[in-house]
């Protein structure tokens, strides 16, 4: 209304220091932002000794926590049959007879109070890991993740941290309530915590220690059908870091992009065996982290080469696909580099069936992927 006048350029400039002063005052310190931030852990890569030996993904965890609660003594772990028997896949397995059930503790069958435990414990200066026994089960504990964990440090402008780790496991196995990937439910009820989804045991241990060397909540994923699936033991398991942020790019290739994290991973390399003998030639993205995402815009710099891109996941449709889709497309501006429809490939909108065969026609298969893309490039 006051373009043409001279009073315009004034009013202009006192909004936009109203702009500046109350993005401080009201849109800062969602995570921490000073030394003890999570992006700001130093990177130090996984080694590995000439004869490491091959081990099963839960046997990483195990020497993992043993080391860790040997070495830090503000550790806790707990939830449900995570004492006793060690947890149901074993990664505690032989540690609360070690360190005693002060520090590795079973809890009853209620989310709600384990994240309860874990507020009140980190906000005392112990670093709690609270296990949920499987991420379909987060549902049960959303609530004071959502209002307590993900928003302290907002809410304090940066007084307060809950630096509370949420331990879980996820994606496939064979059953309706052991089997979901609610992923896109976790990024947006809980912005204000880190979401790792790492793809094996290996990468999780880096992310539990990028975690406890700041002072930021997070939530790691781990893959329920990894645990018995062969890793190689790195050497300096205490000191490994993953960048949160940072996608990792697994597989090389020119023709096309497929983004993916987690246990679907595995079957998007299934398919890329089956692509590339056909002379199609796949550039494989793991994200790793969904919160943050991307942050080096390492995605769009691989659709720059290939032009094509597909996001596949095992959450329903409109899910984190779809938030991938959202981030890389729009964000990023990745449709400037497109020369086909970017696609995303999901679950079905429902849980999965029962056993291998309910598990196979719910969730994306090798076959999916193989059929999607081979669509895409005929396009």
């Amino acid at each position: 209304m006051l373009k043409n006048t001279g009073g315009a350029a004034t009013l202009k400039k006192y909004y936009e220091d109203l702009q500046t002063t109350h993005a401080e005052l009201y849109n800062s310190h969602l995570y921490n932002e000073g030394p003890r931030s999570a992006m700001k852990v130093p990177v130090t890569p996984a080694q590995y000794d000439a004869d490491a030996p091959m081990v099963n993904g839960f046997e990483v965890l195990n020497q993992y926590f043993n080391q860790l609660f040997s070495e830090n003594d503000k550790v806790v772990a707990f939830g449900e049959d995570l004492g006793y028997i060690g947890d149901v896949n074993q990664g505690f397995s032989g540690l609360q007879e070690k360190y005693g059930e002060d520090r590795i503790f079973d809890t009853g069958i209620r989310e709600l109070t384990i994240m309860g435990q874990g507020i009140g414990l980190a906000l005392r200066g112990l670093r709690p890991i609270a296990e949920i026994q499987y991420l379909d089960y987060l549902l049960y504990g959303l609530q004071p993740l959502s209002d307590d964990v993900a928003t302290t440090h907002f809410r304090t402008a940066g007084r307060q941290s809950v630096p509370l780790i949420v331990r879980t496991r996820g994606h496939r196995l064979e059953g309706i309530w052991h089997s979901g990937s609610p992923m896109g439910m976790v990024t947006h009820a809980l912005r204000g915590m880190y979401v790792c989804v790492p793809r094996n045991m290996t990468q999780a241990v880096g992310m539990y220690n990028t975690l406890l060397r700041s002072n930021d909540p997070g939530l790691i994923v781990e893959c329920l059908n990894g645990y018995r699936l062969k890793e190689k033991l790195p050497s300096n398991l205490l000191e490994y870091t993953v960048p949160l942020g940072v996608p990792e790019v697994v597989h090389a290739g020119d023709d096309i992009t497929l983004v993916t994290y987690g246990s679907t991973l595995r079957i998007v390399m299934d398919a890329v065996a089956t692509l590339e003998a056909e002379g199609i030639s796949c550039e494989v993205v793991d994200v790793q982290t969904l919160l943050p995402f991307d942050t080096g815009h390492v995605i769009v710099e691989s659709l720059k080469k290939t032009s094509r891109i597909l996001f596949i996941d095992e959450d329903v449709p409109g899910g984190a696909a779809a938030y991938m889709f959202n981030k890389v497309m729009e964000e990023q501006g990745g449709y400037r580099y497109l020369d086909v429809s970017p696609r995303t490939l999901t679950a079905k909108a429902h849980r999965p069936g029962y056993g291998s065969d309910g598990d196979y026609f719910s969730k994306p298969s090798a076959e999916d992927v193989i059929r999607e893309v081979s669509s895409m490039m005929a396009e």
